[in-house]
């Protein structure tokens, strides 16, 4: 009897292994699936302990003392990058914002500009928002941005952004103090929100001195082609110089966050601010030289049987310049 109950005991031993087995599959089963991988800004600020990035061979690392030549020079080469970057944004389907701010006459649009002038616009463009409508007014006060986000393989850049309300606005009382604390609450998650959604989020801040800055506005005022750059705005940051570097302290206080921090270009020098802040944005993103392969052109069409109209026939603006014998023709 004893063999007996021993045996009974084995057997049910071995029932229960199957039923263990499913019950652990059951539960496996049931488990949720394991988040998807949140998407990393290269821009980001990368904690202390982290290893070196692989630095681009193509971008230096040192000091480089400049002439207008060698300017000339570096900013043709860092184009020749810009213009592989734009490839491998456009290729892997890459979302890129970059937004420029800074003082008055800091020299951001002069960046911009040497940014995109070998860039394809369908690829890379500007956003220059003029003042909100009255209806804009009413809206979500990002909805108008929201509107110019990049879609896959689009480079943005702002040329002044959602940070209207942390600078201008605020200084002028162009927003109350409710939207504008609102604001600084809410720009942190907002910018978390666009790096999740695998924006590449770069925030330029550019810094000038009061002096260098007082320079260019009177350089704006005696030539009439620069005139226009000067707006009511631009002589009420001049007079209330301090009250927006207490509203540009305030704000980096909140929006300096690791995920989307802050860069700032020393913009003294016109010349050097666009290189490093050109160097910079490359060191951002590990991209490849994907430039197409030289093109050979086909041969022209036989013109056999087209007869083209007589010229007069056509309307043309007269010719007043013309180029003297022998000087070659440029881009």
């Amino acid at each position: 009897m004893a063999k007996k109950s021993k045996k009974n005991s084995k057997e049910a031993k071995a029932n229960d292994k199957p039923t263990a087995v499913k019950a652990g599959a059951a539960l496996e089963a049931a488990s949720p699936p394991a988040p998807p991988v949140t998407p990393v800004n290269p821009a980001a600020r990368q904690p202390a302990q982290s290893a070196p990035q692989a630095t681009n061979p193509a971008l230096p690392t040192e000091k480089v003392q400049l002439t207008k030549k060698g300017y000339e020079k570096e900013l043709r080469r860092l184009q020749l990058e810009l213009v592989k970057l734009q490839e491998w944004v456009r290729t892997q389907g890459l979302k890129m914002v970059v937004i420029f701010e800074g003082r008055d006459a800091a020299g951001k649009g002069g960046t911009i500009k040497r940014i995109t002038e070998s860039l394809n616009p369908r690829v890379c463009r500007v956003v220059a928002l003029p003042a909100p409508t009255e209806r804009e007014k009413t809206q979500w006060y990002f909805q108008r941005y929201v509107a110019h986000l990049p879609a896959a393989g689009e480079i943005v850049l702002f040329d002044r952004s959602w940070y209207n309300r942390a600078g201008v606005e605020r200084v002028m009382g162009f927003c109350t103090e409710e939207e504008y604390r609102e604001f600084l609450r809410s720009v942190p998650e907002f910018e978390r929100m666009l790096v999740r959604s695998g924006v590449i989020l770069v925030k330029y801040w550019f810094s000038v001195s009061d002096k260098e800055q007082e320079r260019r506005f009177q350089d704006r005022i005696k030539d009439p082609t620069k005139r226009w750059k000067l707006s009511p705005m631009d002589l009420q940051s001049r007079a209330r110089w301090v009250e927006y570097s207490k509203a540009k302290d305030e704000n980096f206080a909140f929006t300096d966050i690791k995920q989307a921090p802050w860069y700032v270009i020393n913009a003294d020098n016109k010349m050097c601010a666009r290189l490093n802040c050109i160097r910079h944005l490359l060191s951002l993103v590990s991209y490849q030289d994907l430039t197409p392969e030289p093109l050979v052109l086909p041969p022209r069409q036989s013109a056999q049987g087209y007869i083209r109209p007589p010229m007069t026939d056509q309307t043309f603006v007269p010719e007043v310049y013309v180029m003297e014998a022998g000087i070659p023709d440029e881009d």
